[in-house]
Protein backbone atom coordinates (compact mmCIF):
# COMPACT_ATOMS: atom_id res chain seq x y z
CA UNK A 1 0.00 0.00 0.00
CA UNK A 2 1.24 3.62 -1.04
CA UNK A 3 2.16 6.24 1.31
CA UNK A 4 -0.78 8.01 0.35
CA UNK A 5 -3.17 4.48 1.21
CA UNK A 6 -1.83 4.41 4.45
CA UNK A 7 -2.13 7.67 5.44
CA UNK A 8 -6.08 8.06 3.81
CA UNK A 9 -6.91 4.80 6.06
CA UNK A 10 -4.67 6.19 9.72
CA UNK A 11 -7.23 9.34 9.03
CA UNK A 12 -10.42 7.91 8.42
CA UNK A 13 -9.82 5.81 11.50
CA UNK A 14 -9.48 9.22 13.39
CA UNK A 15 -12.53 10.32 12.29
CA UNK A 16 -14.62 7.20 12.86
CA UNK A 17 -13.43 7.92 16.72
CA UNK A 18 -14.60 11.55 16.58
CA UNK A 19 -17.95 10.57 15.80
CA UNK A 20 -18.72 7.54 17.47
CA UNK A 21 -20.50 8.76 20.63
CA UNK A 22 -17.91 7.44 24.12
CA UNK A 23 -19.24 4.22 26.19
CA UNK A 24 -21.49 5.33 29.04
CA UNK A 25 -23.13 8.32 26.48
CA UNK A 26 -26.64 9.17 26.36
CA UNK A 27 -27.19 7.67 22.57
CA UNK A 28 -25.30 4.20 23.23
CA UNK A 29 -26.28 1.87 26.15
CA UNK A 30 -25.41 2.96 29.55
CA UNK A 31 -24.65 0.64 32.31
CA UNK A 32 -26.63 1.07 34.76
CA UNK A 33 -25.37 3.95 37.53
CA UNK A 34 -23.92 2.41 40.55
CA UNK A 35 -26.40 2.73 43.64
CA UNK A 36 -27.20 0.83 46.62
CA UNK A 37 -29.90 -1.56 45.84
CA UNK A 38 -31.08 -4.04 48.24
CA UNK A 39 -31.75 -6.36 45.50
CA UNK A 40 -29.05 -8.77 44.42
CA UNK A 41 -28.46 -9.65 40.98
CA UNK A 42 -31.20 -6.91 40.12
CA UNK A 43 -29.81 -3.24 38.69
CA UNK A 44 -31.10 -0.32 40.79
CA UNK A 45 -32.92 1.42 37.55
CA UNK A 46 -34.95 -2.01 38.01
CA UNK A 47 -35.84 -1.35 41.38
CA UNK A 48 -36.69 2.35 41.56
CA UNK A 49 -40.23 3.30 42.63
CA UNK A 50 -41.07 6.55 41.21
CA UNK A 51 -42.97 9.14 43.71
CA UNK A 52 -46.60 10.03 42.60
CA UNK A 53 -46.66 12.91 39.83
CA UNK A 54 -49.79 15.23 39.96
CA UNK A 55 -52.93 13.93 39.07
CA UNK A 56 -55.91 15.84 36.95
CA UNK A 57 -58.13 14.14 38.18
CA UNK A 58 -57.79 13.96 41.82
CA UNK A 59 -61.09 11.79 43.49
CA UNK A 60 -62.37 9.45 40.55
CA UNK A 61 -64.96 7.20 41.70
CA UNK A 62 -64.54 3.19 40.73
CA UNK A 63 -67.15 1.01 41.40
CA UNK A 64 -65.84 -2.26 42.62
CA UNK A 65 -67.74 -5.33 42.01
CA UNK A 66 -67.62 -9.15 40.64
CA UNK A 67 -68.64 -9.60 37.43
CA UNK A 68 -72.19 -10.18 36.71
CA UNK A 69 -73.38 -8.12 39.60
CA UNK A 70 -75.13 -5.16 37.68
CA UNK A 71 -72.27 -2.89 37.37
CA UNK A 72 -73.65 -1.57 34.56
CA UNK A 73 -77.44 -0.71 35.59
CA UNK A 74 -75.23 1.28 38.48
CA UNK A 75 -73.66 2.83 35.64
CA UNK A 76 -76.24 3.57 33.53
CA UNK A 77 -77.80 5.36 36.69
CA UNK A 78 -74.95 7.20 37.74
CA UNK A 79 -74.12 8.51 34.14
CA UNK A 80 -78.41 10.11 33.90
CA UNK A 81 -77.03 12.30 36.48
CA UNK A 82 -76.20 16.20 34.93
CA UNK A 83 -72.92 15.96 36.93
CA UNK A 84 -71.78 12.76 36.72
CA UNK A 85 -70.11 11.09 34.01
CA UNK A 86 -69.81 6.84 33.99
CA UNK A 87 -68.54 5.74 30.60
CA UNK A 88 -68.98 2.16 29.44
CA UNK A 89 -65.71 -0.03 31.21
CA UNK A 90 -62.53 1.74 30.30
CA UNK A 91 -60.22 -1.34 31.13
CA UNK A 92 -57.16 1.15 32.10
CA UNK A 93 -55.39 -2.11 33.81
CA UNK A 94 -55.02 -3.07 30.13
CA UNK A 95 -53.37 0.19 28.83
CA UNK A 96 -49.56 -0.19 29.84
CA UNK A 97 -46.82 1.89 28.56
CA UNK A 98 -43.43 0.20 26.60
CA UNK A 99 -40.20 0.97 27.62
CA UNK A 100 -38.69 0.15 24.50
CA UNK A 101 -34.76 0.48 24.85
CA UNK A 102 -32.39 -0.56 27.74
CA UNK A 103 -31.78 2.88 28.65
CA UNK A 104 -35.56 4.21 28.38
CA UNK A 105 -35.97 3.42 32.05
CA UNK A 106 -33.03 5.42 32.87
CA UNK A 107 -34.25 8.52 30.85
CA UNK A 108 -37.35 8.22 33.08
CA UNK A 109 -35.69 7.82 36.60
CA UNK A 110 -34.05 11.00 35.99
CA UNK A 111 -37.47 12.42 35.64
CA UNK A 112 -38.30 10.83 38.70
CA UNK A 113 -40.61 8.59 36.91
CA UNK A 114 -40.81 4.28 36.54
CA UNK A 115 -43.24 2.57 34.04
CA UNK A 116 -46.27 2.13 36.46
CA UNK A 117 -46.08 6.14 37.52
CA UNK A 118 -46.27 6.73 33.40
CA UNK A 119 -48.78 4.15 33.56
CA UNK A 120 -51.03 6.33 36.21
CA UNK A 121 -50.22 9.19 34.15
CA UNK A 122 -51.82 7.99 30.92
CA UNK A 123 -54.69 6.84 33.08
CA UNK A 124 -55.28 9.92 34.42
CA UNK A 125 -55.12 11.54 31.69
CA UNK A 126 -57.97 9.57 29.86
CA UNK A 127 -59.99 10.33 32.96
CA UNK A 128 -59.18 13.82 32.42
CA UNK A 129 -60.08 13.64 29.00
CA UNK A 130 -63.34 12.03 29.43
CA UNK A 131 -64.56 14.11 32.13
CA UNK A 132 -63.48 17.30 30.33
CA UNK A 133 -65.08 15.98 26.77
CA UNK A 134 -68.92 15.42 29.29
CA UNK A 135 -68.61 18.32 30.57
CA UNK A 136 -69.39 17.26 34.42
CA UNK A 137 -67.47 17.36 36.94
CA UNK A 138 -67.51 13.86 38.86
CA UNK A 139 -66.45 10.87 37.10
CA UNK A 140 -66.71 6.65 37.69
CA UNK A 141 -65.34 3.70 36.39
CA UNK A 142 -67.25 0.55 36.88
CA UNK A 143 -64.92 -2.10 35.18
CA UNK A 144 -65.85 -4.89 37.38
CA UNK A 145 -61.99 -6.15 36.93
CA UNK A 146 -60.72 -3.12 38.93
CA UNK A 147 -61.90 -4.70 41.95
CA UNK A 148 -58.56 -7.36 41.17
CA UNK A 149 -55.94 -4.25 40.94
CA UNK A 150 -57.77 -2.35 44.04
CA UNK A 151 -54.60 -1.66 45.67
CA UNK A 152 -52.89 -0.21 42.68
CA UNK A 153 -55.80 2.16 42.02
CA UNK A 154 -55.42 3.26 45.66
CA UNK A 155 -52.02 3.70 44.51
CA UNK A 156 -52.80 5.89 41.59
CA UNK A 157 -55.23 7.78 43.49
CA UNK A 158 -55.08 8.02 46.65
CA UNK A 159 -58.08 10.47 47.28
CA UNK A 160 -60.46 8.61 44.86
CA UNK A 161 -63.18 7.30 46.10
CA UNK A 162 -64.77 3.36 46.11
CA UNK A 163 -68.83 2.48 45.30
CA UNK A 164 -68.56 -1.38 46.75
CA UNK A 165 -71.23 -3.09 45.14
CA UNK A 166 -72.46 -6.56 46.18
CA UNK A 167 -74.21 -9.26 45.21
CA UNK A 168 -75.36 -12.50 46.59
CA UNK A 169 -72.39 -14.69 45.39
CA UNK A 170 -75.17 -17.48 44.43
CA UNK A 171 -76.97 -15.66 42.15
CA UNK A 172 -73.66 -14.00 40.68
CA UNK A 173 -72.54 -18.03 40.14
CA UNK A 174 -76.11 -18.70 38.05
CA UNK A 175 -75.71 -16.05 35.85
CA UNK A 176 -71.68 -17.17 34.42
CA UNK A 177 -73.22 -20.28 34.17
CA UNK A 178 -75.92 -19.18 32.12
CA UNK A 179 -73.48 -17.17 30.03
CA UNK A 180 -70.99 -19.79 29.18
CA UNK A 181 -71.65 -22.24 26.65
CA UNK A 182 -69.89 -24.97 28.14
CA UNK A 183 -69.69 -23.61 31.49
CA UNK A 184 -66.64 -25.82 33.74
CA UNK A 185 -68.45 -25.38 37.03
CA UNK A 186 -64.87 -25.38 39.23
CA UNK A 187 -63.04 -22.55 37.19
CA UNK A 188 -66.58 -20.28 37.70
CA UNK A 189 -66.98 -21.05 41.37
CA UNK A 190 -62.72 -20.13 41.51
CA UNK A 191 -63.53 -16.91 39.27
CA UNK A 192 -66.45 -15.63 41.62
CA UNK A 193 -64.42 -16.39 45.00
CA UNK A 194 -61.23 -14.72 43.43
CA UNK A 195 -63.76 -11.66 42.88
CA UNK A 196 -65.17 -11.81 46.60
CA UNK A 197 -61.58 -12.17 48.17
CA UNK A 198 -60.75 -8.76 46.60
CA UNK A 199 -63.79 -7.25 47.39
CA UNK A 200 -63.81 -7.87 50.70
CA UNK A 201 -60.19 -6.82 51.02
CA UNK A 202 -61.22 -3.72 49.38
CA UNK A 203 -64.34 -3.04 52.02
CA UNK A 204 -62.13 -4.01 54.96
CA UNK A 205 -59.01 -1.52 53.88
CA UNK A 206 -60.62 1.14 52.20
CA UNK A 207 -63.10 4.08 52.66
CA UNK A 208 -65.65 2.95 50.97
CA UNK A 209 -69.84 3.03 50.14
CA UNK A 210 -71.27 -0.44 50.23
CA UNK A 211 -74.26 -0.63 47.81
CA UNK A 212 -76.26 -4.22 47.33
CA UNK A 213 -77.66 -4.62 44.12
CA UNK A 214 -80.56 -6.22 45.50
CA UNK A 215 -81.46 -3.17 47.47
CA UNK A 216 -80.63 -1.01 44.62
CA UNK A 217 -83.13 -3.04 42.33
CA UNK A 218 -86.11 -2.69 45.23
CA UNK A 219 -85.59 0.50 46.30
CA UNK A 220 -83.73 2.54 43.89
CA UNK A 221 -84.45 6.26 44.95
CA UNK A 222 -83.45 5.24 48.38
CA UNK A 223 -79.83 3.24 47.12
CA UNK A 224 -79.07 6.17 44.63
CA UNK A 225 -79.75 9.12 47.35
CA UNK A 226 -77.15 7.36 49.28
CA UNK A 227 -74.67 7.06 46.31
CA UNK A 228 -75.13 10.49 45.48
CA UNK A 229 -74.64 11.93 49.48
CA UNK A 230 -71.09 9.73 49.46
CA UNK A 231 -70.21 11.76 45.80
CA UNK A 232 -71.22 14.94 47.13
CA UNK A 233 -73.87 15.75 44.67
CA UNK A 234 -77.53 16.69 44.97
CA UNK A 235 -79.91 13.27 44.37
CA UNK A 236 -81.65 13.92 40.64
CA UNK A 237 -85.11 11.66 40.03
CA UNK A 238 -84.17 11.78 35.96
CA UNK A 239 -81.34 9.17 37.45
CA UNK A 240 -84.42 6.57 37.83
CA UNK A 241 -85.29 7.36 34.43
CA UNK A 242 -81.86 5.82 32.88
CA UNK A 243 -83.75 4.65 29.47
CA UNK A 244 -84.41 8.21 28.32
CA UNK A 245 -80.30 8.56 28.46
CA UNK A 246 -77.71 8.15 26.25
CA UNK A 247 -75.03 5.88 27.71
CA UNK A 248 -72.85 5.25 24.71
CA UNK A 249 -72.42 2.47 22.26
CA UNK A 250 -73.66 -1.34 23.08
CA UNK A 251 -70.57 -3.22 22.83
CA UNK A 252 -69.44 -6.64 24.07
CA UNK A 253 -66.48 -6.22 26.92
CA UNK A 254 -67.77 -2.96 27.57
CA UNK A 255 -70.64 -3.58 30.02
CA UNK A 256 -73.79 -6.01 30.63
CA UNK A 257 -76.41 -5.09 27.71
CA UNK A 258 -78.94 -7.57 28.14
CA UNK A 259 -82.72 -7.85 27.19
CA UNK A 260 -83.11 -6.43 30.94
CA UNK A 261 -81.02 -3.55 30.98
CA UNK A 262 -81.79 -2.22 27.45
CA UNK A 263 -85.32 -2.20 29.03
CA UNK A 264 -84.79 1.29 30.59
CA UNK A 265 -86.41 0.42 33.56
CA UNK A 266 -85.38 -1.17 36.76
CA UNK A 267 -85.66 -4.80 37.13
CA UNK A 268 -86.38 -6.77 40.34
CA UNK A 269 -83.21 -8.66 41.16
CA UNK A 270 -83.95 -12.61 41.15
CA UNK A 271 -82.99 -14.43 44.18
CA UNK A 272 -80.46 -16.85 44.70
CA UNK A 273 -80.77 -19.83 42.89
CA UNK A 274 -81.57 -22.68 46.01
CA UNK A 275 -79.63 -25.12 44.62
CA UNK A 276 -76.10 -23.85 44.53
CA UNK A 277 -74.07 -24.82 46.96
CA UNK A 278 -71.08 -22.32 47.80
CA UNK A 279 -67.71 -23.30 48.88
CA UNK A 280 -67.09 -22.96 52.90
CA UNK A 281 -65.06 -19.64 51.86
CA UNK A 282 -67.75 -18.15 49.31
CA UNK A 283 -70.50 -19.00 52.21
CA UNK A 284 -68.70 -17.81 54.56
CA UNK A 285 -67.84 -14.44 52.78
CA UNK A 286 -71.60 -14.29 51.62
CA UNK A 287 -72.75 -14.20 55.18
CA UNK A 288 -70.20 -11.64 56.22
CA UNK A 289 -72.11 -9.63 53.52
CA UNK A 290 -75.52 -10.27 55.38
CA UNK A 291 -76.66 -12.56 52.72
CA UNK A 292 -78.72 -15.71 53.77
CA UNK A 293 -76.70 -18.74 52.96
Amino acid sequence: MTAIGKGLRRRGRLMMQAVSPPRGSLDAIPSPRPRNSDVPGVSDDACYTAPPAPRLVESPVFVLSSVRSGSTLLRVLLNSHSRVRAPHEMHLRTVHVQLSREFTAAAMQELRLDKDELEHLLWDRVLHLELTRSGKDVIVDKTPPNTLIWPRLHRCWPKARHIVLLRHPGTVIASLTERRSDPDHEAIRAEVLGYSEKLEEARRNLDVHVVRYEELTAEPERVTRGVCAYLGVPWEPGMLDYGAQDHGTLRPQLGDWSSTLKSGRIQPARTAHPDIELPPRLAELAQEWGYPV
